[in-house]
């Protein structure tokens, strides 16, 4: 699976940005599609998550209620909508793909968002 992430950039808090994920390759019936992030000097962190399948979603607690994934099966793309943005959400964020949500072996190659203050 090849993923393509887009659509990061710098928006001020309170803003909203939705990034893309576009998956090439192989269908996506079996995978878990995942966000994650990497903030400056801070280990990698889960953001969300969908199963393609039923399309059933989880969060990360800093997340919840702010942020929405959802996916176009037609374009074999997932989003991450990401409202009332704080600079905490500061970090690049990656996409990934999980094979029966066994481990994520399919990373995209990131894309930055920063929040102002």
């Amino acid at each position: 699976v090849q993923l393509q992430a887009s659509g990061g950039g710098l928006v001020q808090a309170g803003g909203s940005l939705r990034l893309s994920c576009a998956a090439s390759g192989r269908t996506l019936s079996r995978y878990v599609m995942g966000w994650f992030r990497r903030a400056p000097g801070k280990e990698r962190e889960f953001v969300a998550r969908m199963w393609w399948s039923d399309g059933s979603t989880y969060y990360s607690d800093s997340v919840k209620g702010r942020f929405t994934i959802s996916r176009d099966n037609a374009k074999n793309t997932v989003y991450l909508q990401m409202n009332d943005l704080k600079p905490e959400d500061t970090a690049v964020y990656y996409c990934a793909a999980a094979m029966d949500g066994l481990e994520y072996n399919y990373w995209g190659q990131g894309t930055q968002v920063t929040v102002s203050s």
